[in-house]
């Protein structure tokens, strides 16, 4: 069966698309410049991300969610993002990792408890990098020893998206470090289990309103029920679920891309020197041709990706060169849509500095671009055999 690339949406996910936009415009797009200056999400906003069903959007109906596609996960991510990368990121980690992870690995009992809740007003929250294990995700120090019927999981994860908010976190831990990573295993956490708690709340470049904080776990007992998939086989729920994670950081920096490009647009046809708009100069006019063929790029290799897995079909180096050459795209289109502004484009007033500093994390996070070339290169050199 083959499959192209395809970038034209149906009417119901245009729609969709467009309804999550003009959320974000009119309800984010007042409350962006406050989040970002304290460094915390307006709880409110939190609140309808939920009322819309966009913190559970693949979820079925009959757990609480809207029963929708990835693809629509993804044009979520991406509409967010447009308006502001930091409520992006919550929807992306919430849909793409916390409820993938009880989509695909939990029991009925688990998903049947949780989901409902992830879907009507619980955060999730994904633990597994630690200070000596970021790329090298599986020399994780975090442990679980078995203890009668229950685990007690003693470790520090850093750098956790949504831990300030969240009240479900699933953690992976080693029950067996003889084993390497074999021995990783997923666990689920509830906030207020005695011995969990959080550490500093990092202080960012960007996506400041996105909480990422240390979670410390000093002899956190919970139950063997809570173990999420199989003994020893964290590392495939972690590898699996980041696979499709990618895609969703892809859809946040198109997303950005998309703001960024429309932001410099309108200064340009508002923007007057030597007595006409800037957007009348041919050099102009080149610059923001020139991104918005790269935004074009950048939403192929996206969507591509999103309908390969929505279709069942291998997506894995999809995912990566979308990310790899997104993340890029973004920083870039970001980075010369502020010089259209001149110096305006470096103070706070206009949106085009938070946009450029929102983008520098797409590169690092859920796999450097490294970790991306690596994956395609290994896709690309398996294919010769």
């Amino acid at each position: 069966m083959t499959h192209a690339p395809l970038t034209t949406l149906s009417s119901d996910e245009q729609l969709f698309f467009n309804e999550v936009e003009k959320f974000a415009r009119t309800v984010i797009g007042p409350k962006i410049m406050a989040m970002d200056e304290a460094e915390q999400l307006d709880p409110e906003v939190l609140a309808q991300l939920f009322e819309l069903g966009l913190m559970g959007i693949e979820v079925p109906v009959e757990l609480g969610g809207a029963g929708g596609t990835f693809m629509m996960a993804i044009l979520a991510i991406q509409a967010l993002a447009k308006v502001d990368p930091s409520v992006s990121v919550i929807c992306d980690v919430q849909n793409t990792l916390v409820n993938n992870i009880f989509a695909s690995y939990a029991t009925a009992e688990q998903r049947k408890t949780y989901s409902p809740r992830l879907c009507s007003g619980e955060v999730g929250s994904y633990c597994l990098t630690e200070a000596n294990s970021g790329s090298d995700a599986f020399a994780l120090q975090t442990r679980a020893v078995a203890d009668g019927a229950d685990y007690v999981l003693t470790g520090k994860k850093v750098f956790i998206t949504n831990a300030k908010e969240a009240s479900i976190f699933l953690v992976f831990a080693n029950v067996n470090p003889e084993l390497g990573y074999k021995g990783i295993t997923c666990f689920l956490v509830e906030r207020g289990t005695p011995g969990l708690s959080l550490g500093k709340k990092e202080k960012k470049l960007g996506i400041r309103a996105s909480s990422t904080c240390e979670v410390i776990l000093e002899k956190v007992r919970v139950p063997k029920a809570n173990v999420v998939g199989e003994i020893g086989k964290g590392y495939k729920i972690a590898i699996e679920t980041l696979n499709e994670g990618r895609i969703g950081i892809a859809a946040q920096m198109l997303g950005l891309a998309e703001g960024a490009l429309a932001g410099a647009l309108q200064y340009a046809s508002e923007r007057e020197q030597f007595g006409k708009p800037l957007r009348d100069f041919q050099g102009i006019q080149m610059q923001l041709a020139e991104l918005a063929s790269k935004v074009e790029a950048a939403k192929l290799l996206v969507y591509n990706a999103a309908r390969l897995k929505d279709a069942g079909q291998p997506f894995i180096k999809e995912a990566a060169m979308a990310k790899y050459l997104v993340s890029q795209f973004a920083e870039e289109v970001a980075s010369r849509a502020l010089e259209i502004y001149g110096g305006y484009g470096f103070i706070k007033e206009f949106p085009a500095e938070k946009y450029y500093r929102d983008a520098k994390i797409g590169k690092l996070y859920e796999g450097t671009s490294n970790m991306q070339l690596t994956t395609i290169f290994k896709l690309l050199d398996a294919h010769k055999h």
